[in-house]
């Protein structure tokens, strides 16, 4: 059975005397004014937004064209409301960056934990105001430095971790209870978080003054990025079991980022962003519910990641859909009562996949319209590329460059002094509401599926997403879609004079330290508690992030508790739906 999604209701755009005045004046203005103009300088080609022609854009809107704008008080309230109260779609808070700028949180991490740790002091210095851990594939899929599937990609693609020696040495001399901390890490999410809680607590700083995100979201690696680990529904119990032990030990701890960066980096169109990542957090909130977990104790522990792409407006717009349409969800769908479970709080960070090795000095742009969307969305933390991303991990020169071009908007545009400038606009409000309506079919559709992980089951959603990448592939290729630089305006400048390699001898010394703790740790121990482990994970009640922080400080490594819950979960594998 389908549930209600709290979408956009039908009702009156503005009153039948209004509209009449309003259609007679358009057509007026078409028939008289544009018309002839067009006669001489017919328009280029037909406009999309990047969802396509579900969404095609008019020359000109009205207050016809969506509730927020009619005659009557409770439509704005209904569609809009005010900064900080319900639906939220004008911000998650009264003052916005009036009062507190979102959080500059450059993601970063590459080769050892030393030189990451360098890379986030000289961040933290030019002005950083959070920091973002990006961890190395075999971090991410549960292997240590010295396992066969490592070679060659120890600290290629983020730092890597295989102990809480190494988590030591990331954060050394970075103040635990200053500084908040998200982590891009997901099917072992619990362990690296179990390792931060250790280092805290060597620095003094107790669990519940700990600030940070931990990405936590396995469904969207089974749909778009691929570093899962263990099956769909042990990975669940991962999730919930650290919903539990955050809500009572680190309430100010983000517990999921439920992400829809990857899901547009796959090639999702922006609508579908908004609906697969939203269908995804509300299967999240179902499986706790269903473990036990009372929705107004962890939800507000929820929290969003989104892409910030080229289409200026529409991304405005996404987001104040997400917004709006999660706050509706929430109240109407789980009847949360606490207003804190209504917030959708999202970090952001501009899109990857449309940065050109082709003159990439044009990123810098594109980087720029990206996190100005961000910002006139009202996004809480953001992220922005640096130029030379699209050929390797960024240079400390690129990476300064891209966080200026935060601190310029900050500090110079203007932006930050108006909560939600583009409110009220007829073309951002009705752009809102249909990616809202659309949205809330694609949930609509999944609900009668059986729900997120079904979807992803069946192969729904990834097929969804591979129509979109190809369709937008053969649009840049045939030139319908134009790529400056790569299929229009070529030539130019060259590649940038410098990238950053990683050391291939990271990987031998990594391989060594690790040798050197299991020597001299206490086996006994580390057996003991793996052991522990194991047996928990075999009882579907047991408590395991407890055990992964005495495991940690214990000195058993990332891999070592990644082995022993395979041994009970297995591996997940993918179906052949492809």
């Amino acid at each position: 059975m389908a549930h209600s999604t709290g979408g956009p209701q039908p009702g009156p755009t503005a009153s039948p005397a209004q509209s009449a005045k309003l259609t007679t004046l358009m057509q007026n203005w078409q028939d008289n004014t544009l018309a002839p103009v067009l006669k001489r300088f017919p328009e280029r080609r037909e406009r999309f937004t990047t969802s396509g022609p579900t969404i095609t854009v008019q020359p000109l809107y009205t207050p016809a064209d969506n509730a927020a704008n009619g005659e009557r008080g409770d439509d704005y309230q209904r569609q809009l409301g005010f900064p900080g109260e319900y639906p939220f779609t004008r911000g998650v808070q009264p003052n916005m960056y009036r009062s507190r700028l979102w959080t500059m949180r450059q993601y970063a991490g590459f080769g050892s934990a030393e030189e990451s740790n360098r890379r986030y002091h000289f961040l933290l210095q030019q002005g950083q105001t959070g920091l973002s851990v990006a961890f190395d594939l075999p971090t991410q899929i549960g292997h240590d430095a010295d396992h066969d599937l490592a070679l060659g990609e120890v600290g290629k693609v983020g730092v890597s971790i295989s102990s809480l020696h190494d988590m030591r040495t990331l954060l050394r001399d970075i103040p635990l209870d200053k500084v908040s901390i998200s982590m891009t890490i997901n099917a072992p999410a619990a362990i690296l978080l179990a390792m931060v809680i250790a280092v805290a607590k060597e620095q003094g700083v107790p669990s519940d003054r700990l600030r940070g995100t931990v990405q936590n979201d396995i469904l969207k690696e089974y749909i778009a990025r691929g570093t899962y680990i263990f099956p769909p529904q042990p990975s669940m119990r991962l999730m919930t079991d650290l919903f539990r032990y955050c809500a009572l030990s680190v309430p100010r701890w983000n517990t999921i980022s439920v992400s829809g960066y990857h899901i547009r980096e796959a090639g999702s169109t922006a609508v579908q962003e908004v609906a697969f990542t939203l269908a995804n957090a509300i299967e999240y909130v179902e499986q706790a519910v269903t473990a036990g977990l009372d929705v107004d104790r962890f939800a507000s522990q929820i929290s969003f990641f989104f892409n910030a792409h080229n289409n200026f407006l529409e991304e405005v717009a996404k987001f104040r859909a997400a917004r709006r349409l999660w706050a509706r969800l929430m109240r109407e769908r789980f009847r949360a009562a606490d207003p804190k479970t209504w917030r959708l709080r999202f970090h952001t960070q501009t899109g990857g996949s449309t940065l050109t090795t082709q003159q990439p000095d044009n990123n810098i742009v594109r980087v720029t319209v990206q996190a100005l969307a961000a910002v006139l969305g009202g996004t809480q933390s953001l992220h922005t590329n640096s130029k030379d991303e699209a050929l390797a991990l960024p240079t400390e020169k690129a990476v300064e460059v891209a966080l200026r071009t935060q601190q310029v908007l900050a500090e110079e545009s203007g932006v930050a002094d108006v909560v939600d400038p583009l409110g009220g606009s007829y073309y951002i409000e009705w752009l809102t509401d249909e990616i809202e309506r659309q949205a809330c079919r694609y949930i609509e559709r999944i609900d009668q599926m059986g729900g997120a992980l079904q979807a992803v089951t069946d192969g729904f959603i990834q097929r969804e997403i591979q129509e979109s990448a190809y369709a937008a592939l053969r649009d840049i290729e045939s030139g319908a879609q134009t790529v400056v630089g790569v299929n229009r305006y070529q030539g130019g400048s060259a590649l940038p004079e410098e990238t950053l390699h990683v050391d291939e001898l990271v990987q031998n010394r990594q391989i060594a330290a690790l040798a050197s703790l299991r020597a001299r740790r206490d086996q006994v121990k580390a057996r003991a508690i793996l052991q522990r482990i194991e047996q928990a994970a075999r009882t579907a009640a047991d408590p395991l992030m407890p055990l992964f922080v005495e495991a940690v400080e214990s000195d058993v490594t990332v891999g070592e508790i990644c082995d022993a819950l395979r041994s009970v979960f297995g591996e997940y594998q993918p179906s052949s739906w492809v």
